[in-house]
């Protein structure tokens, strides 16, 4: 996606002119998550929901093209979110898309975001190496949302495209 509007849709520069460290902990983070240990599809599915909740275009926007050129089914990236109901998922791919709902939604009072019931889904569909790559991808997706949310960079598909005025 090409942006073709005149007007601006950042907020703020790009902060990593201004704190270089930044490729340094994303690219850190790209690695953690690129263990092979969760399928890359999973992780960006995971990110998709995130960029949902939170209601951040860029993020939904980023996460629908790498889905896409990934080769998920337009079903499939659509379905995101109203994964509960939507046939298109493994019972691996609903414990992800569950435990980063539970780890950003609020809790309802009284009660832990993430449960023992959501936790033990999720366990049993991923080993432990998987389990701690998926809580880092999480992870990760929080980090990027701050960014994002605060920031507000151009909504594009791909990380090689002008993202920040």
């Amino acid at each position: 996606m090409t942006n073709t509007a005149a007007v601006s849709l950042s907020r703020m520069p790009n902060p990593g002119e201004f704190v270089p460290e930044l490729a340094d902990v994303s690219a850190a983070l790209f690695r953690a998550t690129g263990n092979r240990s969760v399928p890359r599809t999973t992780i960006n599915l995971v990110h998709l929901r995130a960029g949902q909740i939170v209601h951040n275009t860029y993020l939904t926007v980023l996460n629908t093209g790498f889905l896409r050129k990934a080769g998920e089914t337009e079903e499939r990236i659509t379905a995101v979110a109203s994964w509960q109901d939507a046939p298109y998922f493994t019972p691996a791919e609903r414990a992800a898309l569950a435990l980063v709902e539970a780890t950003l939604q609020p809790a309802p009072h009284g009660r832990e975001r993430v449960t023992d019931e959501v936790y033990a889904e999720a366990a049993r569909h991923y080993d432990a190496k998987a389990l701690a790559t998926l809580t880092i991808a999480i992870g990760q997706i929080n980090f990027f949302i701050a960014l994002a949310v605060i920031g507000k960079p151009q909504p594009v598909e791909s990380l090689a495209d002008q993202q920040w005025d």
